[in-house]
């Protein structure tokens, strides 16, 4: 029971701080527009990862770092392209019909499989740093790793359909350019970071 309670809150602390896969969950939830999907996407991602390090893979991407600097760089140009959409929305805000997309289902869901798949941040921090602490806890590392499990499986339901619930008081113009804004910052900060990390 410990390993799935440290499981838990290792894989909360890891997940809740403001990253560009959370700003989109958020941004969807507030459109209320394909947030099942998204939501979808982000948690059975986590989990694929969550796995993945469990089983030790962290390993292969150690011994070829080619793969995180492809990562991040095919990363970081889309970080840039979404911010650069996020400031363009901004320039124009406009009231929105809760449910209503200006993007195609399909885009969004590449969009949130790109925001996911593409930032070497998740391969350091859910693969490696979060299946070596699996792995410390020996035969009891898929307790641990269930309680990661939980972890991503609470949040992203939650982040998804918490900023649902607040899409009424969001939907006017002036705060869609706020969101956009702040959104496309988030964007470029985290592209920054990846370029430099």
């Amino acid at each position: 029971m410990s390993a799935i309670i440290a499981g838990l809150f290792t894989g909360f602390s890891l997940i809740v701080a403001i990253g560009a896969q959370n700003a989109f969950v958020m941004r969807q939830g507030i459109r209320r527009a394909h947030v099942g999907g998204v939501v979808a996407i982000c948690a059975l991602s986590d989990l694929v990862l969550i796995v993945a390090g469990t089983l030790g893979i962290g390993v292969l991407i150690t011994t070829h770092p080619a793969l995180l600097t492809v990562f991040k760089w095919a990363g970081a140009a889309y970080l840039l392209w979404f911010a650069f959409t996020s400031f363009r929305s901004a320039r124009h805000p406009q009231a929105f019909k809760l449910g209503e997309s200006s993007s195609s289902s399909r885009s969004v869901m590449l969009s949130a499989l790109a925001l996911t798949w593409l930032n070497p941040h998740v391969y350091l921090d859910t693969v490696i740093m979060l299946g070596n602490i699996a792995n410390q806890y020996g035969a009891e590392r898929w307790c641990f790793a269930f309680g990661a499990a939980i972890a991503s499986l609470t949040w992203f339901p939650a982040l998804g359909y918490g900023a649902s619930a607040l899409a009424r008081p969001l939907a006017k113009p002036s705060v869609w350019r706020v969101i956009d804004l702040v959104i496309g910052l988030v964007m470029v900060a985290i592209a920054i970071r990846l370029l430099t990390f």
